[in-house]
């Protein structure tokens, strides 16, 4: 049976169609027709319709992201939403088991006994992926203060992918508890993109992310990638086919708005043309800046250029069947509602949910997606980090160390009473402390009970005017080359 959803004023409307003997069916893609076990070809003809949900083993690819394909019996129903997303929205969990390496997976692909599917909820908030911060021990605290959260890894260089395939857990594998979960490769060499792209579907990802959107001079200068990817678009979209014939998961490209002077709306489009109907792309990570490649540091690139959030939203006009999220900027969940209020599908915030995880993150669940909370306390939170962080202490000779596993730990009171304290005690204590334990034991006397044991609080208000007249704002509707020498 196949699910599609449809919004009617407010109203997320699920159809299911029952396919024949689903086992011979075809996909018809961009580049031929694929024989695929379990595919199955399917037309929807309500307009706006754009399939989202994602099911393991049994999915459709389709332009945007994969529709989840179930052969039991199942009713029709209706589920109210305010959201942009067309997704139904269950609060079933169902997902496969995903396991924590590509070695457990195979012994798990032997033994099906408890296997259970699991439907995550749409990305309407995800966390940016940042080199040297959303790594592994950062995602297991994400994860524990919210379960809906999209979480991206680092930026992983496919050459790193292909030359590591020897010791991939080291680079790829994860805990199951972080599904909804994006790798966010990057790369100039189509076939290692390829390559990646093949060993990284052992570890289940949930989509793959190009990155087209780095300023580091290591990336975009001599790596000749990231940001600099974007003054080749048609590259990109080649980049983009390679990595989607690789894997069943969707695929996505996180960009800037511009490069150096190549910062016009128009090229902007023309990227975000080229590249979605040259290749399977349909979900664009927008951040709100253009990037300047020389004279400028990437923190500066952060905040230097300015934000243009009018061309995010002229995007939304000019391009509506693609996915676009929004992102740079963006520090409260406030603003994150407000962003999606004005027609953003999706919202990422980077360095807000690090430096701040427990009232961003905190309110998550609750403030955008309307399910309860994770109902912890940080005291809890804490309780849970440590039997993870002992497990994985020095799991690869030296590494990880207390330092890296407590790091993510260090903005859990941020703004709380005993805050600096306990950061001078962390200080002191990686100097002699060898279990997370021991370093527990040594800090967080510093932090007051009412703290600890405090459920989250109220958030922090927003920027009530970040997004003010916005449609007001808009650049002229962008037309192609083609387009345009007709309308001459």
């Amino acid at each position: 049976m196949l699910e599609c959803f449809h919004c009617f004023s407010g109203i997320w409307i699920s159809t299911r169609v029952t396919p024949p003997n689903h086992s011979d069916l075809r996909y018809q893609g961009r580049g031929g027709i694929r024989h695929r076990h379990k595919f199955l070809t399917f037309t929807c003809h309500y307009q706006k319709c754009r399939p989202w949900f994602i099911k393991r083993d049994e999915m459709m690819k389709l332009p945007g992201y994969s529709l989840a394909i179930s052969f039991a019996p199942i009713s029709s129903n209706v589920v109210k939403s305010s959201c942009r997303f067309p997704i139904g929205i269950s609060r079933r969990n169902l997902c496969n088991s995903r396991l924590f390496s590509a070695h457990a997976q195979k012994e798990q692909s032997h033994d099906k006994t408890g296997v259970v599917a699991k439907y995550h909820l749409p990305p309407w908030f995800s966390v940016a992926p940042m080199m040297d911060w959303t790594d592994h021990h950062y995602r297991t605290l994400a994860r524990l203060i919210s379960k809906h959260a999209w979480l991206y890894t680092e930026m992983l260089a496919a050459e790193t992918i292909v030359h590591q395939k020897d010791n991939l857990d080291r680079f790829l594998a994860y805990s199951p508890d972080q599904h909804p979960i994006v790798l966010q490769i990057g790369g100039s060499n189509i076939e290692n993109l390829a390559k990646a792209t093949e060993l990284a579907n052992a570890y289940c990802y949930d989509e793959i992310n190009l990155n087209c959107g780095c300023p580091s001079p290591r990336v975009a200068g001599h790596g000749c990638f990231g940001v600099s990817l974007m003054l080749d678009p048609k590259f990109v979209a080649e980049a983009m086919s390679a990595i989607a014939a690789n894997t069943n998961v969707p695929v996505s490209v996180k960009c800037r708005i511009g490069v150096d002077d190549h910062d016009s709306y128009n090229e902007l489009c023309d990227f975000i043309y080229k590249v979605s109907s040259l290749s399977p792309t349909k979900h664009f990570i927008i951040h709100s800046r253009k990037a300047l490649l020389n004279g400028i540091s990437p923190a500066e690139n952060r905040s230097i250029p300015p934000l243009k959030y009018e061309y995010f939203y002229a995007l939304l006009r000019d391009f509506p069947d693609i996915t676009f999220t929004i992102n740079g900027g963006i520090t409260s969940v406030d603003e994150v509602n407000a962003a999606r209020d004005i027609g953003a599908h999706g919202v990422m915030v980077g360095r807000a949910a690090y430096n701040n995880p427990w009232h961003i993150l905190g309110h998550v669940d609750t403030a955008v997606y309307s399910t309860p909370s994770c109902g912890l306390t940080r005291r809890q939170v804490l309780e849970k980090y440590l039997a993870y962080g002992d497990s994985v202490l020095g799991k690869y000779g030296r590494k990880p160390t207390v330092r890296d596993i407590v790091k993510p730990l260090l903005n859990l009171f941020h703004s709380e009473p005993g805050n600096g304290l306990w950061k001078r005690k962390a200080d002191a204590a990686f100097r002699n402390c060898t279990t997370i334990e021991s370093f527990f034991e040594e800090t967080l006397v510093a932090i007051p009970d009412s703290v600890l044991d405090a459920p989250v609080a109220e958030p922090p208000p927003g920027r009530g005017d970040l997004f003010a007249n916005m449609h007001n704002l808009l650049p002229p509707p962008y037309r192609t080359r083609e387009e345009s020498a007709i309308c001459a």
